[in-house]
């Protein structure tokens, strides 16, 4: 039986048998905290099993995209391991529990119409105390004894060994099963868990019934697949061989599925696999979090081709074999087949550059080790190969076990503190407890009204005291301390405050009545549950009071103005820079807005001007903007922009603006885009690799940006001395006459010609948006932030002054070179001392004065004093290397000269600095340099 044909055949049969189909979660919950990466086909239906939601459903069955990571280095060593792998599941809420579980999971797995597996090489575990379960399987299915195997919490409970080490929360027996091939080893097919206890406290008696039983059972598609084909390993499967067998040809490489390289195979074919699915939902590589477990992979995968010999980037090259196996259930993959292949063969590319180093390097480790008769690489050698030469710990694992050698986790984490994020693998907790969790179960939802009113009428649900997921957080009936310091969470029934999600931020406002006024300050999500953050201003708020809740209209507004703004610009962004230009994240504040999205390379100038204009142009022309909820299939057939890796509800919300814009959205919303009032775009920059941010303005603050422009503009124009229009072609010829006067300073000591005015220009005044070019062009020029061009340019001036002083300085010490200072040096030795002042020099010309004359002298000490405005002394002291080879330095001669000035300093033996403040000191500091001299060099 073919995988695809399994994965469909389990869906159908638990749909006979009542069961919802649900589509398979995303791979990375970002709104699930406990977890990096879906681990289980259960984890989209925590709430489920709580009762914490509405049910519209108590029966649902789903083939779940997983990833894993906790048995990593088993991976492509034995048959069954995988990172990336799909869960077929069905589950209860309540509804069905042990006997029809087990006879479903029986009859479809030996029933001729579903996958007519011989029962005779089937066998089962249950927990050791789990007679229940023992005898239906026993007396309900006919199975001997002799095949129903008993076994310890540790292995049929779920959590693992929860009775005894905890957590406390919903727990349950489970019951595994086993098929047998014909000469060969069992396999674990099936696992079936009975949530049916709420473990409260340490052991005995610390289970108890929970009033609502549960089922949540597994059974791994790629293992049941190799068990149905016949093959000893998922990694042959007809959805995997192909895919391994290209690798190969790839890498160059002939398929032996006993040899080094056959292992590499498969590990890179699990990889990138786990790679594909990740990058396809926006989850590319990178520092942190789970995209630091994908560039894990990902490198894991280019260092056992390197081991292959594949000096350049390869893995991409497999993306197409593997959206060919997977297209069948997941269709949307074809849709990013050029995205994801770019972004792995850049991560790819930039890991290569490293790789060879870093190997070259650990192997010299190694050959230390080895004379040293030591087997553990010690932490503080991974550290320093990571730290120094990025090579990550995990490949530096992965090499040493090559080579034999063990690593030292412990002591690398030590040496790197801050190192070390959870992988997919782990659980922070999977069923959170407290007081949002007890209002969860008794409240269950907020109804939001929020599309329809600012305002309304409310009953006070729950009322708690401290932050969400504080310890000490509690709840309480009522409440009457007043001020910020006491911060409160208040649950009503029904509300008009969003609660942040989507990346649109909270609704602030008030919640009322005769009796108290509570301060919103934000609001949340937790579930279907609003969170009304805030404190109490006055009188004491109690549950069960009746109160106004009133949104702050303005504020919301403004965010409305910036979040209907986003969905414009993620239009204008495909238009210019194409599909790929996908949103990765944003963050909407009152008229700020933050929009992350897809492009490998920062945008272009001209570019960007475009884009900033097609969002204005759509603004000032105006568009409907309406929205309406219909079903998730009809969505996709009108167009509506889907994000991968997002999940989203059936039906959904879209949000539809003009004719150019159709996008799923729960967020609040314009009526007319020309309500977005102004765009500006104050910034784009990137987040991570192949991860771009514009972060722009709307509305009021929009506006008040445009006035800054033009303030900034005439300011510069008024100090410049021109028109506004003129203000960039000012600015190159002030820039460039202080250019020419630095390199007289630092060298000629001739003064150029002063810059000649800029003809006031005769064309009409140009539009907004060109001045707010010119404006950008001159801050460029001036490499100074967009605001402060105004205060630079005056800074400018008083600079030009400044560097007219000193050239008038120079002019009264005529004409300086390295050879008229060595005219006049004195002799110690056979050594060429030169102590002189050099009137209007900068410490850069003095060193250059220093290497002239090192230049034409194999022996020479050189001293050089110069005074500036109030003052300020600058002492630049070199010796010649015949002198430093013999210890001397330069920082030791120039110590007491500068002293006798007001000052101190130092520098490496031939190049000594040193600044004073007591110019007038500087005929004594020389005398002093001159006698200090006929000591060191004599």
């Amino acid at each position: 039986m073919k995988t695809d044909e399994l994965r469909e055949k389990y869906l159908s049969f638990f749909e006979t048998k009542g069961h919802t189909r649900r589509p398979s979660d995303v791979l990375v919950p970002t709104w699930d905290p406990s977890v990096l990466f879906t681990p289980a086909g259960m984890n989209q239906f925590k709430d489920h099993f709580l009762g914490r939601v509405k049910l519209d459903f108590t029966r649902a069955t789903t083939c779940q995209k997983c990833l894993r990571t906790g048995d990593i280095d088993n991976v492509g060593r034995t048959a069954y391991h995988h990172t990336f792998f799909e869960m077929l599941g069905n589950f209860s809420f309540g509804d069905y529990f042990k006997e029809e579980a087990i006879h479903w999971a029986w009859e479809f797995l030996t029933d001729k119409k579903w996958l007519a597996l011989n029962p005779d090489q089937l066998s089962v575990t249950v927990y050791k105390d789990d007679d229940e379960a023992a005898n239906i399987w026993h007396e309900k299915i006919g199975l001997p004894f002799s095949r129903i195997e008993r076994l310890d919490e540790d292995e049929n409970f779920w959590p693992a060994s929860a009775p005894s080490e905890g957590p406390d929360g919903v727990c349950g027996p489970c019951s595994e099963i086993y098929f047998t091939p014909k000469d060969g080893k069992k396999v674990e097919i099936w696992n079936l868990v009975f949530t049916q206890f709420n473990r409260v406290g340490d052991p005995p008696n610390n289970l108890e019934p929970l009033p609502s039983k549960n089922i949540d059972t597994g059974m791994g598609l790629e293992r049941t697949a190799a068990t149905l084909q016949g093959v000893t390993t998922n990694y042959h499967i007809d959805i995997l061989r192909p895919i391994v067998e290209a690798a190969g040809e790839i890498c160059g490489v002939k398929y032996d599925p006993d040899s080094d390289n056959g292992r590499r195979l498969r590990r890179i074919t699990d990889h990138i696999r786990a790679c594909t699915m990740a990058v396809h939902e926006n989850v590319y590589p990178g520092a942190n979090k789970e995209k630091y477990v994908i560039r894990r992979l990902l490198r894991r995968a280019v260092l056992d081709g390197h081991q292959m010999g594949m000096h350049h980037a390869f893995a991409y090259q497999l993306v197409d074999k593997i959206v060919e196996m997977m297209k069948a259930p997941y269709p949307d993959l074809q849709d990013s087949v050029t995205r994801v292949k770019s972004v792995i063969k850049s991560e790819e590319e930039n890991f290569l550059h490293s790789l060879d180093d870093g190997i070259a390097r650990s192997e010299k480790i190694f050959a230390g080790m080895r004379s040293a008769s030591r087997t553990v690489v010690s932490g503080d050698e991974a550290a320093e190969l990571y730290q120094t030469f990025g090579f990550p710990p995990e490949l530096f694992e992965q090499v040493a076990i090559e080579h034999g050698f063990t690593f030292d986790w412990a002591g690398y984490k030590d040496a790197m503190v801050a190192f070390g994020e959870r992988s997919g693998g782990e659980q922070v907790k999977l069923f959170e407890t407290g007081p949002i969790e007890s209002l969860k179960n008794s409240v269950r939802s907020t109804e939001f009204i929020g599309y329809e009113t600012d305002s309304t009428e409310v009953e006070v649900r729950g009322i708690v005291v401290g932050a969400e997921g504080d310890e000490e957080s509690k709840l309480v009936d009522d409440f009457d301390k007043i001020g910020p310091e006491h911060e409160l969470i208040v649950v009503i029934n029904k509300t008009p405050f969003y609660g942040e999600s989507g990346g649109q931020i909270g609704d602030t406002g008030r919640i009322y009545s005769s009796d108290f006024e509570f301060v919103v300050t934000d609001t949340q999500k937790d579930s279907d549950l609003f969170l009304h953050v805030g404190y109490l201003a006055k009188g004491k708020i109690s549950t069960e009071a009746t109160a106004t809740a009133e949104v702050d209209t303005n504020r919301r507004a403004a965010i409305k103005r910036a979040h209907s703004a986003t969905h414009i610009l993620h239009h204008a962004l495909q238009k210019t820079l194409g599909s790929h230009a996908q949103q990765q994240g944003s963050k909407v504040e009152d008229d700020l807005l933050r929009f992350d999205f897809t492009n490998m390379e920062p945008i272009a100038l001209d570019q960007l001007t475009v884009i900033e204009s097609d969002v204005n142009e759509k603004v000032t022309d105006g568009g409907l903007v309406k929205w309406e909820t219909v079903p998730l299939v009809k969505a996709r057939e009108l167009g509506a922009m889907m994000l991968f890796g997002e999940k989203y509800p059936d039906p959904v919300r879209m949000v539809t603006m003009g004719d150019f814009s159709r996008e799923l959205c729960g967020g609040t919303h314009l009526t007319d885009t020309k309500q977005v009032g102004a765009f500006e775009v104050i910034s784009e920059e990137s987040v991570s690799a192949g991860v771009r941010r514009i972060i722009a303005l709307t509305g009021e603050k929009a506006k008040e940006y445009r006035v800054k422009v033009d303030q900034t503009l005439s300011e510069m124009a008024s100090t410049l001395g021109c028109s506004v229009n003129d203000v960039p072609e000012a600015v190159k010829h002030i820039t460039g006459y202080v250019r020419d006067l630095k390199k007289a300073v630092n060298g000629s000591g001739k003064a150029p010609d002063a810059p000649t005015a800029v003809a006031t220009s005769s064309k009409a005044d140009v539009d907004y948006f060109h001045r707010k070019e010119m404006l950008k062009e001159s801050a460029r020029q001036l490499n100074s932030p967009l605001f402060e061009s105004a205060e630079r340019v005056k800074t400018l001036f008083a600079e030009i002054e400044k560097l007219k002083h000193q050239l008038t300085e120079r002019e009264k010490s005529g004409t300086l070179t390295g050879d008229d200072l060595l005219a006049k040096s004195s002799t110690v030795g056979d050594v060429s001392v030169v102590v002189a002042e050099v009137p209007g020099a900068n410490a850069n010309l003095m060193r250059q004065l220093i290497d002239q004359i090192r230049k034409s002298t194999s022996s020479s000490a050189v001293m050089l004093f110069a005074a500036a405005d109030e003052g300020k002394v600058t002492i630049v002291a070199g010796l010649s290397k015949t002198l430093t080879d013999k210890g001397l330095k330069a920082g030791d001669w120039v110590k007491e000269p500068a002293a006798l000035v007001g000052g101190s300093g130092g520098g490496r033996p031939d190049m000594a600095q040193a600044g004073g403040k007591d110019a007038a000191q500087i005929p004594s500091a020389m005398e002093k340099a001159e006698e200090l001299a006929k000591s060191l060099f004599a």
